[in-house]
């Protein structure tokens, strides 16, 4: 598969202590992380309109994005995983860039996806990745795991995530990020995208109805978090970082 846009809706739901949602446009590309094709308005490690950077992921030094991901499946017992790996993500935009989650897309010889790399980032410049199993048979994937990063102030470091997502390389990807207790759910994040080519006329069109489209991600949670603010929510300093956590580069 090459290049390919996901073009849809976010929302969140937060639950607790009280109700409180939102929802905003969004878009995600994902390549082949071994040949991520570049057109003339996306450019991969320099400036253009668009652009994917090394940079911003993975060990965050610049370095090849592969072996990361390699590393992270091996330490997690999924080596089998590594024959083709898509990277899924909002790109840089006009040179700024922010994800709060991407995913690495791990596949084994015959085609079966058999691990994700969820990359998670927080507006504090600090990222983890939570490498999770995908087991086979699944119609909709479900995985879970606890929470080891500090994301929102207003949440404190209790519970865990669950995600359920069907077929990510199918023609609509919808993904649900339940975080909380295992009975008492605390927040929800929802993606409904849909996929289709990455022409440069398409990404045009993007660009237009979307210029500042990261900047918007980025810009939409501080204003989100000044409501929750303004409405009483508790605010929760960031704990001391966890081993697993990589900080902004320098």
């Amino acid at each position: 598969m090459s290049l390919t846009l996901h073009v849809g809706d976010v929302a969140h739901v937060r639950h607790t202590p009280f109700r409180h949602r939102f929802r905003y446009r969004m878009w995600m590309l994902s390549c082949d992380i071994d040949t991520i094709e570049e057109t003339r308005l996306f450019h991969r490690n320099r400036a253009g309109l668009i652009s994917l950077h090394d940079a911003d992921h993975g060990p965050r030094d610049g370095s090849a994005l592969r072996p990361w991901a390699e590393m992270k499946l091996a330490n997690a017992g999924l080596s089998d995983f590594t024959h083709l790996i898509r990277f899924m993500t909002m790109p840089r935009i006009f040179g700024f860039a922010f994800n709060p989650i991407s995913f690495f897309l791990c596949f084994d010889t015959e085609g079966g996806l058999g691990a994700v790399i969820h990359q998670v980032k927080n507006t504090f410049g600090d990222q983890t990745e939570y490498v999770l199993p995908v087991d086979p048979g699944q119609k909709t994937i479900r995985q879970q795991t606890g929470k080891r990063m500090h994301v929102s102030p207003f949440f404190d470091m209790k519970g865990g995530y669950k995600f359920a997502f069907s077929d990510p390389t199918g023609p609509d990807f919808n993904l649900s990020i339940r975080y909380g207790a295992e009975q008492t759910p605390r927040m929800t994040a929802m993606m409904k995208l849909h996929a289709e080519p990455a022409t440069d006329r398409r990404l045009l069109g993007l660009l237009l109805a979307m210029p500042l489209m990261t900047v918007k991600v980025f810009a939409a949670i501080h204003w989100q978090a000044l409501r929750l603010f303004i409405r009483g929510a508790r605010y929760h300093p960031a704990p001391a970082k966890d081993q697993n956590t990589t900080g902004a580069p320098a």
